[in-house]
């Protein structure tokens, strides 16, 4: 079940503000939020021009078109968070409206799904919290329930889930086939990018996560495809999180390229997955310098693929691979 070239997947958190409502204000990070109406243009515009495939791990919120169509859209069952500030429900109920450009997107999810090899994946539907106090897997159901829903009115159908902030439940992948979902992206194994609840989460590893992304503290983290594949639903976890442009760390940026690099070329030549991730909203801020430094990511890509066959493929095209090569091994036996 292995394959014969290294495969570079991307993927996408897109989320607005239903991301970040728990821990930021429009009011502080709406600049960000605001420029995704163009982080999203520009960077189908660089996959298009290297035939990079991505997936789009959309909000089903986002699939609406104001809070009114959203309302009617709600789950049977709720999340109930011991930490209820985690639920957007109250938040929705309390503004009559909400400004279209904070909280919908559904022009753009367009964009994106008429662009050829772009996936248009499930963030969950409300960006759920799979590892917090209080919510359970009937509730984490109903939410993935109407994620699907709101995909399958929109005529796109939910192959690949990204858990939002990476809390990945492993008692709920057994949900996953019951609404179509075949895959899912997981973490990396060492312990500083451990799946956990907010409260998990120490200063001690948001340290070692930010020194990880400019020195191989971890290692290459890519993964066979085998490994991927083992067990339904298959599992591509992730490599690296590209972090956005930091003033104040601008003097590092070359050592962060070449921590990407050098793990994407480990990738082409050993015949591995490395998989990058991010948020739009993270390019919403100086937007030129961050789509300029994901162009020469875009650009090892194509130079690789010319030396080593290295292919781009989304984890809904990954996903097809795996069942194929389970296919191949029952027709065998």
């Amino acid at each position: 079940m292995s394959l014969e070239y290294g495969v570079f997947t991307v993927s996408l958190d897109f989320e607005l503000y239903w991301g970040v409502r728990d821990k930021r204000t429009i009011e502080g990070y709406g600049e960000n939020l605001r420029g995704v109406q163009r982080v999203v243009p520009e960077l189908l515009r660089v996959f298009r021009g290297h035939d990079i495939h991505a997936t789009w791990a959309v909000v089903g919120f986002m699939f609406c078109k104001d809070a009114a169509e959203l309302r009617e859209k709600f789950p049977e069952s709720l999340p109930t968070y011991e930490h209820q500030s985690l639920s957007p429900y109250d938040y929705i109920s309390e503004n009559a409206s909400l400004e279209k450009i904070y909280h919908f997107a559904p022009e753009l999810i367009s964009d994106i799904s008429a662009q050829n090899g772009q996936e248009v994946a499930t963030h969950t539907f409300s960006h759920y919290y799979c590892l917090e106090k209080g919510q359970d897997v009937a509730q984490f159901e109903a939410d993935i329930h109407c994620a699907v829903e709101v995909a399958n009115s929109r005529g796109l159908s939910m192959k690949s889930l990204v858990f939002p902030r990476n809390q990945w439940n492993e008692t709920y992948l057994a949900s996953l086939p019951k609404f179509g979902v075949q895959c899912y992206r997981g973490n990396q194994t060492s312990s500083m990018y451990k799946a956990s609840d907010r409260a998990g989460q120490s200063r001690l590893q948001r340290a070692a996560r930010l020194a990880d992304a400019y020195l191989n503290l971890s290692g290459h983290n890519t993964h066979s495809f085998e490994s991927c594949i083992r067990r339904a639903p298959f599992n591509f976890p992730a490599s690296s999180f590209l972090r956005p442009y930091d003033q104040k760390l601008s003097v590092l940026d070359g050592l962060r390229l070449r921590r990407i690099k050098n793990a994407m070329t480990d990738a082409a030549v050993n015949k591995r997955l490395y998989h990058l991730w991010w948020h739009p909203h993270n390019f919403g801020k100086d937007t030129d310098r961050n789509i300029a430094f994901f162009r020469k990511i875009a650009e090892h890509y194509s130079a690789l693929e010319k030396t080593h066959g290295f292919r781009s493929l989304n984890m809904g095209e990954l996903s097809e691979l795996g069942e194929n090569a389970w296919k191949a091994i029952s027709r065998v036996s």
